[in-house]
């Protein structure tokens, strides 16, 4: 596995040796997927649960992230974001998905949180769906080019945590990093041993 884009450069560089037509699960015309993707809002999607993180939990408990600004890439129906809004976080959370959104503002409403410290943008960005390598994983472990080549997830990116680490090396010091804990149905908070937690900051923002 060779897991290792981490600038812009380095995307440059490896799009300068690929290119697919179809490759646009990423961008603005990928939209119309992942609107077919969360449509069915019944499918069995472990993370269509409506419960945040048990590592983003266990962050704000021990007291390791502390209310500010936070955005939330990716967010799907809203999960993570609403659970910070509730901590008293200012919250921008960025999808592709119109029905995602849509999904995210309606979780909103239902939990009285609508306007309360979070706003969702249905808008372009680019960001890494973080799956653990090895024999848990349900994401890809072939190399970035073979990704982009085949222009297919594979249900996720696969992640060691070397390729994290390397990943996130610049100016960012690492404060955890592990698999999720697997969570049972009843918990107030979602996990899946799949998945890995992270968490860094600026080397500026240590004290």
């Amino acid at each position: 596995m060779d897991r290792n884009i981490r600038t812009v450069d380095d995307v440059l560089k490896l799009l300068d040796g690929l290119f697919a037509r179809d490759a646009d699960r990423w961008t603005a015309d990928a939209a119309e997927w992942w609107d077919g993707f969360y449509a069915d809002r019944d499918k069995p999607v472990p993370f269509f649960v409506a419960k945040p993180d048990e590592n983003l939990v266990s962050y704000a408990e021990r007291g390791l992230i502390t209310p500010g600004r936070a955005l939330d890439l990716g967010c799907g129906p809203g999960r993570n974001a609403l659970h910070l809004a509730s901590l008293g976080w200012e919250v921008d959370a960025v999808d592709l998905s119109p029905q995602a959104i849509a999904w995210a503002e309606e979780r909103a409403r239902e939990a009285g949180a609508e306007g309360a410290g979070v706003r969702f943008h249905c808008a372009d960005a680019f960001a890494l769906t973080c799956f653990a390598a090895g024999e848990q994983s349900m994401g890809s472990e072939v190399s970035d080019p073979d990704l982009y080549r085949e222009s297919r997830l594979h249900g996720g990116l696969a992640y060691t945590p070397e390729s994290l680490r390397w990943i996130f090396s610049d100016g960012l010091t690492e404060i955890e990093l592990r698999r999720m804990h697997d969570e049972p149905p009843e918990s107030p908070a979602f996990g899946e041993a799949f998945l890995w937690a992270g968490l860094f900051r600026r080397d500026a923002e240590i004290q």
